[in-house]
C-alpha cells in the first residue's frame, strides 16, 4: 500500500475503533448507545442507526435518521504468576499490571434514508472489537530487557445496509461488512529468535514484533429479518458471515496462516415484548464461533507439536466459541424521558490451560450490568447516556505455562467500565 493510503487507513481506523478491549471475548456487548443501554440487546428491537450494524433489517421502521455517539472505555487488566521457576529463581515480581493504557474513546456513526415506504438505504459505522494490553514493566517470559510488552488490535466496520418492508409485519435486511484492521505488537522478542538456531519459535522471524501498526482489509456480508407476530411480541434473527481479511504481512510470524487473522461469524435471535405502552422488555441470543479462526482458536500447545509460531496451523490464543445471552428493559417515564437497563452474560472464552499467551488478551469478563436514558429534546432530536459496568472476573490457570517457560500458572484478571453519549435526529 501506497504511504499515503497506509496513513489514511491507520487515521480512519484509529478513529473509530481507538485501541479498545471490547466486553463479549473481543466483541462489543452491543451496537448503538441505546442497545448498550439494554444490556446490548438489537436483534428484534433496532433503536437508532448505528444499531442497523446488529441487525439491518430494523433500519426500514427508523425513518430518516442521523445519529452521533461517543463512549468512554475503560477496561482493567492484570497478570499473577504462581509456581513459576523462572519468576520464583530470580526474584522477580510475580504481579503484573497490563492498564498502563486503560483509557479509550470510541466514536459511532449512523444514517438512514427512506427511498419509499417500504425501502431504505443507511449506513452504520463502528469499533466492533479490539485487544488490548501494555504492560509498562515488561513480562519476562517474552523479552529479557524489561521492553514494554503488550498488542494492540483495533477493528472498524462500514456497514451499508438495505432493508425493505416484505408486507406491513416482515422485514428484511443485507449489509455489506466492509472492515478494517490495525494491529501492532511489542516486546515478544523471545518469540522471534533468529532462523536456524534453536530457539527459533516462529516460521518468519522479524515478522512477530515491534513492526510498528500493520493494516488489514476485508469484506463480508450480514442478512436479518424482523417480524412482528402480534401488538405485543416481535422476532429477529440475524447471521454475520465470517468476514476474510487481507493478512498482517508485518506479523506473518506471529499469527497463524502467515498473518491470517478473519473476523469470526456470529449469528442469533431476539424477542422484543411490548409488555405495556410505557414498558418494552427484549431478550437476544448470539453465538460467536471464534474457534473457527485459526489465530483465535488454535491453542498454544501447538508451537511444541512442529507448528511454529505465524504457520499454516500453527499456533493461537487457544479461544473457544461463545455463547451470548442479553436480557433488557426500557420505560418510558414520561414523553421527554425514557430509562433502560440490561444484563449480558457470556462464558468466558479462554480455558484454564491457555491462560498464558493470553496474558497479552485477557478477555475474561462474563457479566455486564447496563444503565441508559434517552431525553427528548423536542423537534426530532434527542440524547441518550449510557453507563456499563463488567464485573471483575478471573481465570487461574491450570498446567497454562510450558514446562520450557518454567511451569507454573498464569491467572489473569479484568473489569471494565464504560460511560456514553449519542445525539440522535430523525432527518
Amino acid at each position: 500500500m501506497k504511504p499515503i493510503l497506509r496513513t489514511a487507513a491507520i487515521a480512519v481506523a484509529s478513529l473509530f475503533a481507538s485501541s479498545v478491549w471490547a466486553t463479549n471475548g473481543y466483541a462489543p456487548h452491543g451496537i448503538g448507545q441505546k442497545s448498550k443501554g439494554m444490556g446490548g440487546v438489537g436483534i428484534a428491537l433496532v433503536q437508532d442507526s448505528v444499531g442497523g450494524g446488529m441487525n439491518p433489517a430494523g433500519m426500514v421502521d427508523l425513518g430518516n435518521r442521523l445519529d452521533v455517539g461517543l463512549e468512554w472505555f475503560r477496561p482493567i487488566r492484570s497478570t499473577e504468576f504462581v509456581g513459576n521457576s523462572m519468576i520464583d529463581g530470580f526474584g522477580l515480581p510475580s504481579y503484573y499490571d497490563g492498564s498502563d493504557a486503560k483509557n479509550f474513546f470510541i466514536p459511532e456513526f449512523g444514517y438512514n434514508r427512506m427511498i419509499d415506504e417500504r425501502m431504505a438505504l443507511g449506513v452504520s459505522v463502528f469499533g466492533t472489537g479490539g485487544m488490548n494490553t501494555r504492560y509498562d514493566n515488561g513480562i519476562p517470559f517474552f523479552n529479557q530487557s524489561g521492553h514494554v510488552t503488550g498488542i494492540d488490535l483495533m477493528q472498524l466496520f462500514v456497514v451499508p445496509s438495505l432493508s425493505w418492508k416484505i408486507n406491513d409485519k416482515h422485514a428484511i435486511g443485507i449489509g455489506l461488512n466492509l472492515a478494517a484492521q490495525l494491529f501492532n505488537a511489542k516486546g515478544l522478542q523471545n518469540f522471534d529468535a533468529p532462523a536456524g538456531t534453536p530457539q527459533q519459535m516462529s516460521e518468519a522471524p522479524g515478522s512477530v514484533t515491534n513492526n510498528g501498526y500493520d493494516t488489514s482489509y476485508g469484506v463480508g456480508v450480514r442478512v436479518g429479518w424482523i417480524g412482528r407476530i402480534s401488538d405485543m411480541v416481535t422476532l429477529g434473527a440475524t447471521y454475520q458471515s465470517r468476514t476474510y481479511m487481507s493478512e498482517f504481512d508485518d506479523y506473518k510470524g506471529l499469527f497463524a496462516e502467515q498473518g491470517d487473522f478473519d473476523i469470526p461469524e456470529n449469528f442469533g435471535a431476539g424477542i422484543a415484548i411490548q409488555a405495556t405502552p410505557k414498558l418494552l422488555l427484549a431478550f437476544d441470543v448470539m453465538r460467536i464461533n471464534y474457534n473457527g479462526v485459526k489465530a483465535i482458536g488454535n491453542p498454544m500447545s501447538r508451537l511444541f507439536l512442529g507448528n511454529p509460531l505465524g504457520s499454516s496451523n500453527g499456533p493461537g490464543f487457544g479461544w473457544e466459541n461463545q455463547t451470548v445471552y442479553k436480557l433488557g428493559v426500557s420505560y418510558e417515564l414520561n414523553p421527554d424521558w425514557t430509562l433502560r437497563g440490561g444484563w449480558n452474560h457470556g462464558d468466558n472464552p479462554i480455558p484454564n490451560n491457555e491462560t498464558f499467551f493470553n496474558t497479552l488478551a485477557p478477555g475474561v469478563v462474563e457479566d455486564h450490568l447496563t444503565l441508559g436514558a434517552t431525553w427528548d429534546l423536542g423537534n426530532g432530536q434527542e440524547i441518550t447516556f449510557t453507563y456499563m459496568h463488567a464485573l471483575e472476573n478471573e481465570v487461574k490457570g491450570s498446567a497454562s505455562i510450558p514446562p520450557n517457560f518454567g511451569g507454573g500458572e498464569a491467572d489473569i484478571k479484568m473489569y471494565q467500565n464504560a460511560i456514553g453519549i449519542s445525539w440522535g435526529m430523525a432527518l
